[in-house]
């Protein structure tokens, strides 16, 4: 468990990412709340990384569902193992026909066989998925629900249950409460908007491309050989790119992929021809390429 902000702070650090006061603020608001926490922002900003950086902090298992339109119960929560349950009733086959030898009708045949539903209904046969398993677990866990703007208005709306009570219902098996809570973190590129009843339930955070000075010492931790020179280079070079119109801006992983490949080439300083030969580990369009590629100049002289 987080001690207090700072606490957040120092061990997410130590994770290697680096949080703002704003970030560490929040994650440790919700932990005490034990209330869910809703990342929005653009894609490539941190928003995955954050959960995945919490679960180490607080060495727990971290269970990932990622979102996706089409998306239903049976692929979020769980589903029942038809083949292993056919398969029971091959073995069991003399079973069922000493309870149904008695019966004089379909109908009794049907009643006496449904008193042993309970048999093939129970949690041997059910297998369980991402939401379940993170509910079931003897110990807490982190669970994240990736791009859930990605899936549909109707998952949203059965994920309500799950994040006001901490409890599915699975009508073979009724309520299931949840064994721990899990510390659950949605991440959002907002591709659509969430509904209203989807906030109240969390504390929202909005994460933006990061500021020179942080991208500076994320770059600088996470490749720990570049140059100040490069460096430097690289940070504002990127600054002024997202300043550009164009249709996806660099991330920090693009940042840091261009980083690396100049290091690769052995660039220790940023040249016009060292851009123009990196480019394509920056830019993801060809619209976008080509927007950046026209002021080359301009950018590394700036």
């Amino acid at each position: 468990m987080f001690t207090s902000v700072p606490d957040v702070q120092q061990r997410l650090e130590a994770t290697g990412y680096i949080p703002s006061k704003e970030i560490a603020t929040i994650v440790y608001l919700a932990q005490e709340a034990e209330k869910p926490v809703l990342v929005e922002g653009p894609a490539g900003v941190g928003k995955t990384e954050l959960a995945k950086s919490i679960a180490l902090c607080l060495d727990r298992e971290m269970i990932r569902l990622q979102c996706y339109e089409g998306l239903d119960e049976s692929k979020a929560l769980y589903e029942w193992a038809y083949a292993k349950q056919l398969l029971y009733t091959q073995m069991l086959k003399e079973k069922i026909d000493d309870i149904v030898s008695s019966t004089d009708s379909l109908a009794t045949a049907v009643d006496a066989i449904s008193r042993h539903e309970d048999a093939f209904f129970s949690d041997r046969f059910i297998l369980t998925r991402p939401l379940l398993t993170a509910i079931s677990s003897e110990i807490p866990v982190v669970l994240l629900v990736d791009e859930i703007d990605k899936s549909d208005p109707e998952f949203e709306a059965f994920l309500l249950e799950l994040l006001s009570d901490f409890q599915v219902t699975i009508p073979e098996l009724g309520t299931i409460q949840a064994k721990t809570r899990p510390f659950v973190f949605l991440t959002s590129n907002n591709y659509r908007d969430m509904s209203d009843a989807l906030k109240r339930r969390c504390i929202h955070i909005y994460i933006d491309y990061p500021s020179m000075e942080t991208e500076r010492d994320i770059v600088a931790k996470k490749l720990p050989g570049i140059g100040d020179r490069l460096l430097t280079q690289v940070v504002e070079t990127v600054a002024n790119i997202r300043e550009l119109d164009l249709k996806k801006k660099p991330c920090i992983s693009e940042t840091l992929d261009w980083a690396r490949s100049l290091m690769i080439l052995q660039n220790d300083t940023l040249t016009a021809e060292a851009l123009d030969q990196t480019l394509n580990t920056l830019c993801k369009h060809k619209a976008d390429y080509g927007v950046v590629r026209s002021k080359i100049r301009e950018l590394v002289s700036a």
